[in-house]
Order: C-alpha cells, then sequence, then structure tokens
C-alpha cells in the first residue's frame, strides 16, 4: 500500500518516549506538515513527556498514554476498562496514516488500535511490533536516528532536505533562570541508563577547571548526582536539578556557550539548538544516538567492546573509566578553538 492510492487527511505519530526520541522525530513532524498542510497530525505521547509537546502549532492533538497508572497491577480492572475506551477513542478518529517511531510491542499494540488504513513501521522493529504494520520501511541502525526516522518521510513524499527542529512554543526567559551569570555552559551528570554516566566527582573535577560557571541540569531523581558534582566543582555548579520544566530546559540550554553531556535528553535538545555539545559515550553508539550535527564533539575511549548498549556497568568498565578529566577537558579546549576559527 502506498500513500498515494489513500487520502492522507489524519495522521497519527506514535513516539511516546524518551525526550531524546522525540526531540528526534520533530524533524519528521515538520515534513509531514509541510507536504501535508491541511492535515489533521496527532502524537501520542507519554504523560510526563507530554507537557514538551503541548501548545505545538504543528500538532492538532496530543493523545497522553498513562503508562505509569497503566502497569499498575493492583488496579487492573479499572486499567483494562480505561485502555478499551482509549483503543474506542483512537478508532473513532479514522487515521489514514499512523507512523510507529519506537518498534517495541506497547506501540505496535497502539498502531493495531488506532486502526489506520495505512500503518508504517520498521522492518527490523523488535519485540513482534512488526507484526501490526501493513507497510514495513526498511531501517538502517548505521545511521543516526534522525536520519533513520525521516526515512518515513521520504516514504510519505515529503521534502527532506532540509532537517528542522520545530519545539513547542516557550518562555524565553523563565523565572527560573533569573540571577543565572551572563556566560555559562551546562553540564549534565546523569543519564537514564547507569552505563552511560561518567562519574560523577570528574564532572565535578571538570567543572572546577573550567573558566566558567556551569548550569547542572537534571530531573528531580537526578539530584544526587549534581549534589556530588557541585560538592566537587569548587563552587562553580550551579545546581537546577528537579527545579525546572522540560520546555525551561530549551532557553537554559539555548543561552549556554556549550554543553558536556553523558547520552541524555537534553543533549539532543543541544544539539537541535546548534548550541556545541562535548558528549561523553561508552557503551552507547555515537553513530546511532550522538549529538545531530557537525560542530559537537563526542568524546570516547573507542576500545573494542565499545558500543556494547549495557544498562549497568561492567566488570571492565573502561569505556568510561578511562575518560578522564583532562581528556575532556583538553577535548574542549580544542572544540572551542576551532569553533572561534570557524
Amino acid at each position: 500500500m502506498k500513500p498515494e492510492g489513500i487520502g492522507v487527511n489524519k495522521i497519527l505519530i506514535i513516539k511516546p518516549s524518551a525526550l531524546g526520541d522525540i526531540v528526534h522525530t520533530l524533524p519528521v513532524l515538520a515534513a509531514i506538515r509541510k507536504r501535508f498542510p491541511a492535515a489533521e497530525i496527532h502524537w501520542l505521547v507519554a504523560r510526563g513527556l507530554h507537557s514538551f509537546l503541548e501548545g505545538h502549532p504543528m500538532l492538532d492533538r496530543l493523545w497522553i498514554f498513562d503508562r505509569e497508572r497503566w502497569r499498575d497491577l493492583a488496579r487492573l480492572g479499572r486499567t483494562v476498562k480505561e485502555l478499551l475506551a482509549f483503543r474506542a477513542a483512537l478508532r473513532r478518529e479514522k487515521f489514514d496514516v499512523s507512523i510507529d517511531l519506537s518498534g517495541l510491542l506497547r506501540s505496535g499494540l497502539i498502531t493495531w488500535a488506532a486502526g489506520a488504513t495505512l500503518r508504517l513501521g520498521f522492518k527490523d522493529s523488535d519485540e513482534g511490533s512488526w507484526l501490526f504494520y501493513n507497510r514495513k520501511i526498511p531501517g538502517d541502525m548505521s545511521i543516526h536516528a534522525v536520519d533513520r526516522y525521516l526515512k518515513f518521510a521520504d516514504f510519505l513524499g515529503c521534502d527532506t532536505s532540509e532537517v528542522q527542529f520545530p519545539f513547542a512554543p516557550y518562555e524565553k526567559n523563565p523565572p527560573v533562570m533569573a540571577g543565572l551569570p551572563e556566560r555559562y555552559a551546562v553540564m549534565v551528570p546523569s543519564a537514564g541508563k547507569e552505563a552511560n554516566r561518567w562519574p560523577a566527582d570528574r564532572f565535578g573535577g571538570l567543572a572546577a577547571r573550567l573558566a566558567m560557571p556551569l548550569v547542572l541540569l537534571g530531573s528531580s531523581g537526578d539530584a544526587g548526582v549534581t549534589a556530588e558534582v557541585a560538592r566537587f566543582s569548587g563552587g562553580r555548579g550551579i545546581d537546577l536539578a528537579g527545579k525546572t520544566s522540560l520546555k525551561e530546559l530549551i532557553p537554559i540550554i539555548e543561552k549556554a556557550s556549550f554543553m558536556v553531556t553523558n547520552d541524555t535528553g537534553p543533549m539532543h535538545i543541544a544539539a537541535a539548538l546548534k548550541v556545541p555539545v562535548y558528549a561523553i559515550f561508552g557503551p552507547a553508539n555515537p553513530a546511532r544516538t550522538g549529538p545531530y550535527g557537525e560542530i559537537h564533539t563526542v568524546i570516547r575511549t573507542g576500545i573494542a567492546c565499545s558500543p556494547c548498549y549495557r544498562w549497568k556497568p561492567c566488570e571492565n568498565w573502561r569505556c568510561m573509566e578511562d575518560i578522564s578529566v583532562d581528556l575532556v577537558f583538553e577535548a574542549i579546549n580544542r572544540g572551542q578553538q576551532r569553533l572561534v576559527g570557524q
């Protein structure tokens, strides 16, 4: 089934999480909106991340997937009723096209529940999700996620020659920024996977050596990590972990001189804003999920067993342990000198 065989009047994007993946999907949204200016575009997103997309002028509706509540076994009876009602509501929309960018069993089931005429997903999707698609797009795990996702836009006849990251409207100077110095860098020392976290004391040691204040970003759950970084920073760390909304991350990052980070969602916000990123990578693969664009620097050891995609550090965690403060500090100096010379 090809898109020209149907009228494309209503489209559902299925990308519930995570923050970085949602940022990677924004170029798909931009390309589809340009190709189908009169179509309704809906996005299914997880509760908690929905605020990042609220008020987006390119979206006609957000469908909020309440995954935390619906996985609570203590309320199984109510959950079943709510999911059946959710499915019925999706079906009533009569979507022409759905696009599953997650490629997991959960998102495959959502694809089935929505019942679009044309159900797109990657041929190499996981957990049997491909069973729910009626058109499978060849993926390529060797390229960046942004370019991989844009394959859906290509299939729909969109112009993808210019990659754009249209953020939802956000306040340029939110109250949380009051009192920040005029010039600062941003540091994101935590990560969703424990194995992707460069040690907090090294982030702190790096902050103590840099020539400007460091704004530390993270969720409330990252507060222990950022507090340790601040303790080792010699007073240079300004800890905002848990004090910002998702949208407030955007102006804070936008005004930064650069970012030092693990593989995180805020890293992808910085890359989309063209703020220079110095990204520390160990088990993760920067070719797939590194900062998108040519102005950024990935710092890694290059040992043979990396990337391995582990969640927790292994007994031989050299891919992160061998990255010294000196190595990162020198990479930042070289990178900043290179950008000044351009």
